[in-house]
């Protein structure tokens, strides 16, 4: 698989058996350097492999980008080696005016910064609330259940998390209503995967609106933020929310669902999408 894993030698302890030497795979991780125009605009460190569907997504994310065309041209710079570099071309757009917006204040320790200002500024980048689409539980609970088969990368490493989207059905879905993901990416970094998945839809043109964006991961202000944004109906995570999530998911109108596992789900908002 590339960079995407990279083998090393490792010594297994056991104190009530013998010590043992092999050979172990893990997830590859290396700084990806997203610029625009030519200018740096963030650093991130992902697993290598969908690059461009990560910019894309995180870019849209913060209010860079509201589509596929607002990008001409996606380009890894000169490092043909490593290909941690990519610049985007976005026309009318500069470092200094894509900066104002919810990645500064995601950066920012204090200055008088709080969950209320953090979730305003996502505010003033989403244009509309997700649509009222109803999803089943049985068919989130579906969507979770084929992410975990499609997490090959964690199978051969235990060291990644992975985001999956079902596109909003044609009507409403019923218990027995078949779910399939449109698109599945896997990395290192949660916020990242669901970069990947979502920016993947970006230049797919894959409609996000209305959909169901499940991960494997807990369930973050940024994830809701991501949500949020790409018009995101129902965000459904296998571990724990955080307050400012529940808040951010409540105040944008996200249905959050938390610690999905098995048959069960905690809904912590906006659960009239989910019947029960």
């Amino acid at each position: 698989m590339g960079r995407v894993t990279s083998r090393h030698k490792v010594v297994r302890i056991d104190l009530d058996r013998e010590t043992t030497r092999s050979i172990d795979t893990v997830a590859g991780e290396e700084p990806l350097e997203i610029r625009v125009n030519g200018e740096t605009f963030t650093v991130t460190m992902r697993t290598p492999g969908a690059d461009v569907d990560l910019a894309h997504g995180l870019l849209r994310a913060e209010g860079v980008i509201a589509q596929r065309e607002d990008v001409l041209s996606a380009v890894f710079c000169s490092d043909l080696d490593t290909l941690n570099v990519l610049n985007l071309t976005i026309p009318g757009r500069s470092v200094a005016s894509a900066a104002t917006g919810t990645r500064n204040l995601a950066t920012l320790g204090g200055c008088g910064l709080c969950g209320t200002t953090a979730v305003e500024a996502v505010e003033s980048v989403v244009s509309d609330r997700p649509p009222e689409v109803v999803w089943e539980a049985a068919s989130v609970v579906a969507a979770l259940d084929e992410l975990r088969t499609r997490q090959q990368v964690f199978a051969k490493t235990g060291g990644t998390h992975a985001a999956g989207l079902a596109p909003a059905p044609a009507g409403t879905t019923g218990p027995d209503s078949p779910v399939k993901l449109a698109i599945v990416r896997e990395d290192i970094g949660r916020h990242n995967a669901a970069d990947k998945v979502l920016g993947a839809a970006l230049v797919g043109e894959v409609d996000t609106r209305g959909g169901l964006l499940v991960m494997s991961s807990r369930a973050s202000f940024e994830i809701v933020q991501k949500a949020a944004v790409a018009g995101v109906s129902v965000l459904a995570c296998v571990s724990a929310p955080s307050s400012l999530a529940i808040e951010a998911a409540d105040r944008l109108g996200v249905t959050l669902v938390a610690f999905a596992r098995g048959r069960r789900l905690s809904v912590y908002s906006h659960s009239h999408r989910i019947p029960h």
